[in-house]
C-alpha cells in the first residue's frame, strides 16, 4: 500500500478481519460505508476516501436503477383499495421483506402486482426488476433456482468473471449485491417456493414480491396477499373498458355476462375480446355463457383460454390430489362440508384432510376456517367436464352412494332432534360419527344453512338411480321447510322423489306431504287431488297408518276449499284413531282443524274448547305456538277480544323462544287486528308495522288473521 502499512497491521487499525479486506483488495466483496469510514481515519485522508466511496456509490445505484416492470395497458379496473393496502405493504421498511400475492388462475394477480409496484417505485431508487418464473405457462418450463439468481446477477451489474455457478455462491453473490440497495424484486408466475427461497435478500431494504397460483406457506417468513375475484361492477367496468365502443349491452346484460365469467379478471377480458373482434351481440353472448355446456367454450378467443388456465393448474397435480379435485364436483354449487368432502373422497379424515389443504394451497378450492370447501363456479365446470370424466365409472358411482348415505344419516339424526314426535320411516342409513350439531338448537341452525345443498342433493341421489335414498331424504326435509314455509324447494323436492319413488308406500308418503305444501302455499285443489291419490297408494300398499294421515291431510285441504261441514266428520274420525293410539301430536294438530272447521261453521264455543285442548297437549314449542295462535284467532272471531289479546301476547313470545318468525309475525297481526276492532288505530298500526317487519308471506287465503288486515285496508 502507498502508505506503506502491511495488510496485518491496516487490519487492526480498521478492525476488520484481514480475510475480508483481502476480499475486497480481490474483488470479492465490495466495500460499504463503514469501512470507508475507518478507512479514511486510518490513513487520514480528511474525507477524500469517503467521497470516493459515495461517488462509487451513486454510480452504482445508476446502472442499477432499472425499471423492468412490463407495461400495464392502461386497464388495471378497480380493485383501489386492495391496490392501496398492497402498495403501502410495499412502501413499509417494517413490513416482511418477501410477500406473496397468491390467487387461482386468472384472478388478476400479476396485474396487481405489477400497479402496486409500479406505484411504489419511488420507496426503490435502486430499481425495479421483474422476472416471470414460467410455473404455470403452457410449454414452458419453469425456471429454476439457480437460473433465476443467475438472471437477476446479469441485471445486476456483475462481471461475468466474478459469477460463480452453484446455487449458493449466486445467492450469496446476489445478497451481497443487494445489502445497500433499495431495489424491488417482482417474481411472478412461481409454482414452488424452492424456486424462490434463494433469492429473498437478509438484512436489505430491498423487497420481494412473488406472484403465484399456489399459497406457498412453505415461504415461512413471507407475508400473504390472497386475491379474490373482482366486485361485480368492477367486472363490468373491466367489459366495458375492453369492450371499447362496441355494445356490450344494459347494466342487466353485462351484469349477467360478468356474473357468468365468475367475475374472474381473465374470464372477463376474452369475453370483451368477442365484442373487440365482432360478430357477437351482448344477448347473444350473455346467452351461450349461460349454458354450462357452452360456457368454457365461449371463454376461448383463440389465444387465451380459461379452460387452458385451469388445465395447466391441474396439470402438477399428484393423482391422489387430482381424483378427489374431480370428485368434488358431484357435490352441489355450493359449499361443501369437511366431511361431505370426507364422504366423497372415501378416506379417512386425516387424509382427505391432506388433500384438500394441496388444493386449497393451489387455489382449485377455497377452504375456510368454518372446514367448508368451495369450487368457483368455471372452476367447478372444469372439474366437472375435464377432469371427472377421467376418473371410472364405478369410483364416480360409489362416491355419489357415500355422499348421499352421509347426507341421509345426517339429515335423519336432525330431524329426529327438531321433530322427535314425527313419524319418519326407517332409512337404514349409519349414524354419521361426526355430527355438526349436538341438540334441537343446533340442528335447526345446521337445517337452516344447508337446505339448499341438501335439495340439490335429492337430485343427485335421483340422477344417480338412488331412488329409495331420494325419497327418504325429501321426505325428511318436509319438517324444516314446512317450520320455514320454503314451498318452493318443498314442492320441488317432492316431484322429484315422487319420480324417484317406485313403491305404493313410498308414493303415498310423499304425495300426502306435497299435498300439504299445496295447502300450505294456498292451491287447496292441488292438494285435495295429492292426498286423494295419496289414499289410493296407502290402499295400495296397505298401509292403514298412511290412510288415516291421507284422511287427515284431505280434511285440512278441503277445510281451505270452503268445505268445512265434511272436512269436520273426517277430521273427528281421524281424532278419534290418534286418541286411541296415543299419537298426541297428531291429536294436537287434528283438534286445530276441527276448532277452524267449528268457526267457519259458526259454532265459536266449539271452536274455542277444541282449540284449548290442542293448546294444552302441544308439545314441541313450534306446535305450542301454532295452538296459542289459533286459540286466541278462536277467541277473536268469538268477539273475545282480551282472551285474543292474552293469547296473541303468549303466542308471540312462544314463538320468538321457538325462533319461528313465522308464528310471531301471525301474532303480531293478530294484535293489531284486536287493537284495530278497539278502534285504536295507532296501536294497530304499531303491531302490523312490527309484523310486516319480519318479511314473512301471511297468505290470506290460508291465515284467518291475514284476511282481517287486508279487510282492514278497505
Amino acid at each position: 500500500m502507498s502508505a506503506g502499512i502491511s495488510l496485518t497491521a491496516f487490519a487492526a487499525a480498521v478492525h476488520f478481519t484481514k480475510g475480508y479486506l483481502s476480499k475486497v483488495e480481490t474483488g470479492k466483496a465490495r466495500v460499504n460505508r463503514e469501512l470507508a469510514k475507518a478507512c479514511d481515519r486510518a490513513l487520514d485522508a480528511r474525507g477524500e476516501l469517503l467521497a470516493v466511496f459515495a461517488d462509487r456509490a451513486v454510480a452504482r445505484r445508476s446502472a442499477g436503477g432499472i425499471v423492468g416492470l412490463p407495461d400495464g395497458g392502461g386497464l388495471f379496473i378497480g380493485r383501489e383499495a386492495e391496490l392501496a393496502e398492497l402498495t403501502a405493504r410495499l412502501r413499509d421498511p417494517g413490513t416482511g421483506r418477501a410477500g406473496v400475492v397468491h390467487g387461482m388462475a386468472g384472478s388478476g394477480k400479476t396485474a396487481l402486482a405489477v400497479a402496486a409496484a409500479r406505484a411504489a417505485l419511488p420507496a426503490f431508487p435502486d430499481g425495479c426488476l421483474f422476472f416471470d418464473f414460467h410455473g404455470h405457462t403452457p410449454g414452458a418450463e419453469a425456471l429454476s433456482a439457480v437460473e433465476g439468481l443467475r438472471r437477476l446477477v446479469s441485471l445486476l451489474g456483475i462481471a461475468p468473471a466474478q459469477v460463480p455457478s452453484d446455487e449458493d455462491g449466486l445467492a450469496n453473490l446476489v445478497r451481497d449485491q443487494l445489502r445497500e440497495r433499495r431495489v424491488l424484486l417482482v417474481l411472478d408466475n412461481v409454482r414452488t417456493a424452492n424456486q424462490v427461497r434463494a433469492v429473498i435478500p437478509g438484512g436489505t431494504a430491498s423487497r420481494v414480491l412473488v406472484t403465484s397460483r399456489g399459497r406457498l406457506p412453505a415461504l415461512d417468513d413471507a407475508w400473504h396477499f390472497p386475491v379474490g375475484v373482482l366486485p361485480r361492477q368492477d367486472a363490468v367496468a373491466l367489459l366495458r373498458s375492453i369492450a371499447g365502443e362496441r355494445d356490450t349491452g344494459d347494466d342487466a346484460v353485462a351484469g349477467e355476462i360478468a356474473d357468468y365469467c365468475g367475475r374472474l379478471p381473465l374470464a372477463v377480458r376474452i369475453a370483451a375480446a368477442r365484442f373487440v373482434a365482432g360478430g357477437w351481440t351482448a344477448a347473444r353472448l350473455r346467452d351461450r355463457l349461460a349454458g354450462e355446456d357452452t360456457r368454457l367454450g365461449a371463454l376461448d378467443d383463440g389465444e387465451r383460454s380459461v379452460a387452458t388456465a385451469f388445465a395447466v393448474s391441474c396439470a402438477a397435480l399428484p393423482e391422489d390430489q387430482r381424483r378427489l379435485f374431480g370428485l368434488l364436483a358431484l357435490h352441489p354449487a355450493a359449499a361443501a362440508e369437511s366431511t361431505s368432502a370426507d364422504a366423497l373422497a372415501g378416506l379417512g379424515a386425516g387424509e382427505a384432510d391432506r388433500l384438500l389443504d394441496r388444493l386449497h394451497d393451489a387455489h382449485l378450492v377455497v377452504r375456510d376456517e368454518d372446514g367448508y370447501v368451495e369450487m368457483h363456479d368455471l372452476m367447478r365446470m372444469f372439474a366437472l367436464r375435464r377432469v371427472l370424466p377421467e376418473i371410472a365409472e364405478a369410483d364416480r358411482v360409489a362416491a355419489v352412494v357415500r355422499l348421499v348415505e352421509h347426507v341421509v344419516g345426517t339429515v335423519f339424526a336432525a330431524d329426529e332432534l327438531t321433530e322427535p314426535h314425527r313419524f319418519r320411516p326407517d332409512t337404514g342409513a349409519a349414524r354419521p360419527s361426526r355430527l355438526p350439531f349436538a341438540d334441537a338448537d343446533g340442528a335447526l341452525a345446521w337445517l337452516g344453512a344447508q337446505w339448499p345443498v341438501l335439495a340439490d342433493l335429492v337430485a343427485v341421489a335421483a340422477d344417480h338411480g338412488l331412488g329409495r335414498r331420494c325419497w327418504q331424504l325429501a321426505f325428511m326435509l318436509r319438517g324444516f321447510f314446512f317450520r320455514e314455509k320454503l314451498f318452493e324447494p318443498w314442492i320441488r323436492t317432492h316431484r322429484r322423489a315422487l319420480e324417484a319413488a317406485d313403491e305404493p308406500g313410498a308414493q303415498g308418503l310423499i304425495l300426502n306431504n306435497l299435498g300439504m305444501a299445496y295447502v300450505e302455499s294456498g292451491d287447496a285443489a292441488e292438494a285435495i287431488r295429492c292426498h286423494r291419490l295419496a289414499q289410493e297408494r296407502f290402499a295400495e300398499a296397505d298401509d292403514e297408518r298412511g290412510l288415516v294421515d291421507a284422511l287427515s291431510s284431505l280434511a285440512w285441504a278441503r277445510l281451505y276449499a270452503g268445505e268445512p261441514e265434511p272436512a269436520l266428520a273426517d277430521l273427528r274420525q281421524v281424532l278419534e284413531v290418534y286418541r286411541r293410539t296415543g299419537r298426541t301430536r297428531n291429536v294436537v294438530i287434528a283438534l286445530r282443524g276441527i276448532a277452524y272447521a267449528c268457526s267457519e261453521l259458526g259454532r265459536h264455543d266449539e271452536a274455542v274448547a277444541s282449540a284449548g285442548e290442542a293448546n294444552d297437549l302441544a308439545q314441541l314449542p313450534v306446535d305450542q305456538a301454532m295452538s296459542a295462535n289459533c286459540l286466541a284467532w278462536m277467541c277473536f272471531r268469538a268477539g273475545r277480544a282480551e282472551a285474543a289479546e292474552r293469547g296473541y301476547l303468549a303466542a308471540a313470545e312462544i314463538a320468538d323462544q321457538a325462533g319461528s318468525d313465522y308464528e310471531r309475525a301471525r301474532a303480531l297481526l293478530g294484535l293489531g287486528n284486536v287493537a284495530a276492532g278497539r278502534g285504536e288505530g295507532d296501536a294497530a298500526a304499531r303491531w302490523w308495522a312490527e309484523a310486516a317487519g319480519y318479511r314473512v308471506k301471511l297468505d290470506p287465503a290460508v291465515l284467518g288473521e291475514a284476511r282481517v288486515r287486508q279487510e282492514s285496508r278497505g
